[in-house]
């Protein structure tokens, strides 16, 4: 499949000097994770520095640097704009990373008789500040190579035979593991041309599964097929508190308002909650961030802040929070089920629902009773066995 590549170098930064056109230039944009701080992206101007770097070794890179916290949410409401605008030249989109796109090109012949035509409709899409590089090829792996070497202001576009472009370019390509790509230097493998020539054999007893796709990759070989932006019917509410808070119950109590929201438009069309990711942002912009799904669709505010408050006890905030929102990004209908007219039946129900959506969260079954198997066998072990309780 024919593919054009869109790449939006250091993206983060881009739309932080759009919204503040005063940034210094020496900047870097900070996350968390854990207990770590780490780098997000960073001015071109500032060397050494890469992607996932502790903030401590920048520090000890470049003292006078300008740290900022990732405004996430901020990047995707901006990269989703352009996602938009660009659906509007070709149907097929994929946008999973930040600043990096992949388009399908199968059909388009009739409407873009050539590249040029194709470039300029898609430079149209996207503002000039973001400075893309594009490229054209026949797989994601090598799309992403011709648009990360395309010429200024160009594209490039590879076809045929392309072991030599791929021969001189350096491991560090490769969309793999920082400990993998450190492995290749340590046993001297510096470019692709060095990997190509190996067999696949002693890759894989080194890297695992891993170690093909690396062979795989650097003779030009990738199937990684295209996902396109699904559409589906997406729901934001996000709100601004009086004052920081750390306390739980009035950040739930913000949370339940805006639920109150979305289901007053859902209960009419008999809608429920399939998916539904949580955000919060601190006084000093650290970000915090969950992605809770649901076993069935949740039909009711109650649902869904019941696991709204396990998640953020489990999770604990980086401090205490300003700002904070939710995007439901999965609707579904309720399948129909007839409630027990006896109280006890629809207790036990309402249990074995909750230990659905807890076995759901956590990946398995979490409650077992005992049933016999071998009642008359002389082996202790043999006589009973643990099964999962909805069995």
């Amino acid at each position: 499949m024919r593919m054009l590549c869109v790449l939006l170098p250091h993206f983060p930064l881009q739309c932080e000097r759009l919204r503040n056109p005063g940034l210094r230039k020496s900047t870097v944009i900070t996350y968390a994770a854990g207990s770590q701080k780490l780098v997000l992206d960073y001015s071109p101007e500032l060397k050494d520095l890469n992607r996932d770097m502790l903030i401590q070794q920048a520090l000890s890179l470049h003292g006078d640097i300008e740290l900022i916290h990732a405004d996430t949410p901020h990047y995707w409401c901006v990269f989703n704009e352009i996602l938009d605008a660009l659906e509007q030249k070709s149907p097929l989109v994929e946008g999973a990373n930040l600043g990096e796109i992949y388009i399908g090109l199968n059909g388009l012949q009739l409407i873009y008789p050539n590249d040029d035509v194709l470039i300029s409709a898609v430079r149209e899409a996207i503002p000039d500040t973001f400075n893309a590089s594009l490229g054209i090829a026949g797989g994601k792996f090598q799309v992403y190579l011709a648009a990360r070497y395309c010429p200024p202001g160009g594209y490039k576009t590879l076809t045929g035979n392309i072991d030599v472009f791929l021969r001189d370019l350096p491991c560090d390509v490769l969309p793999i593991s920082i400990n993998s790509k450190s492995k290749l230097h340590e046993f001297g493998l510096h470019t692709l041309g060095q990997v190509a020539s190996l067999l696949p054999g002693p890759l894989q007893a080194q890297f695992g599964p891993e170690g093909k796709r690396i062979w795989e990759l650097a003779n030009g070989q990738d199937g990684t097929p295209l996902f396109p932006r699904s559409t589906e019917e997406i729901i934001e509410e996000s709100t601004t508190l009086l004052s920081a808070t750390v306390s739980l119950d009035a950040m739930l109590m913000a949370f339940e308002a805006m639920l109150c929201h979305a289901f007053a438009r859902l209960t009419l069309r008999g809608m429920g909650i399939n998916r539904i990711n949580l955000w919060t942002r601190t006084w000093v912009s650290e970000y915090w961030e969950r992605n809770i799904p649901f076993k069935e669709p949740a039909m009711d505010t109650k649902t869904v802040i019941s696991r709204i408050k396990q998640i953020m006890e489990n999770s604990p905030q980086p401090g205490p929070v300003e700002q904070l929102g939710m995007k439901i990004t999965g609707l579904g209908r309720q399948r129909g089920r007839q409630k027990s007219l006896f109280p006890e039946v629809r207790a036990q129900d309402h249990l074995l629902n909750d230990i659905r959506q807890l076995e759901f969260r956590l990946g398995g079954p979490q409650l077992f009773r005992m049933k016999e198997v071998e009642p008359w066998s002389r082996i202790p072990e043999r006589r009973h066995a643990m099964t999962p309780l909805d069995q």
